[in-house]
């Protein structure tokens, strides 16, 4: 396994050029250079946070096409989750448009949804969330998740934390764009830094709504 040394430039203008040329001549013949400037480095970093984060999957560059207007065949970002639980975790994704960072939670089965509005519902544990989301938007993090138009059946359409009773999934995340440290060993904490900041929603949402 290589040493991390940072997720080069040219990772983001690869993906900035595949906006461009969304087929597959254009992948096939640049994929060296997805593979070099993206999937490896990514790697590497993922391999060095582990201990601290847990194992982390990377997504396949390829789109599904089968039910989707859209039939470009691949994704215009690079996407990778780091989980300890199923669809708890970290996120990160690369991008045109830089480097995002985030956390929280994807998965919704039925059941996963009941306990989380449950503990939505409950004073203490909703109030404790109510503060984590609270302090996470307040350093920066843009709250983000599939929510519901109203707060849905069974609960007061004026409870005091309606807004979360909405979310389906809920996650929170922060665009970085390419900082001077991105291209640089220095990344790995700059991120792990970030992942920390979320820890108390991961965390919350391990103990209170994941399987």
């Amino acid at each position: 396994m290589s040493t991390f040394e940072g997720i080069p430039t040219a990772a983001f203008r690869f993906y900035a050029e595949l906006e461009e040329n969304n087929n597959r001549e254009w992948w096939l013949e640049h994929k060296t250079t997805y593979d070099a400037e993206v999937k490896e480095p990514l790697t590497a970093l993922l391999a060095e946070l582990e201990p601290q984060f847990g194992p982390a999957k990377i997504f396949r560059p390829n789109r599904d096409v089968r039910f989707s207007q859209d039939k470009s065949p691949y994704k215009t970002a690079q996407g990778a989750f780091a989980a300890g639980q199923e669809g708890v975790g970290y996120y990160l994704q690369i991008s045109a448009d830089g480097l995002l960072i985030g956390g929280g939670y994807h998965s919704h089965t039925p059941a996963q949804l009941a306990r989380f509005r449950a503990a939505v519902d409950a004073p203490d544990s909703g109030l404790e969330l109510q503060e984590i989301i609270d302090a996470l938007a307040a350093a920066g993090f843009a709250i983000e998740g599939e929510k519901l138009k109203t707060v849905p059946r069974g609960f007061d359409k004026d409870h005091p934390r309606g807004e979360l009773l909405k979310h389906k999934s809920l996650s929170a995340g922060v665009e970085v764009g390419e900082p001077g440290w991105l291209a640089t060993p220095a990344a790995k904490d700059e991120i792990a830094a970030r992942w920390e900041v979320l820890r108390p929603l991961v965390d919350w949402v391990s103990e209170h709504a994941a399987p």
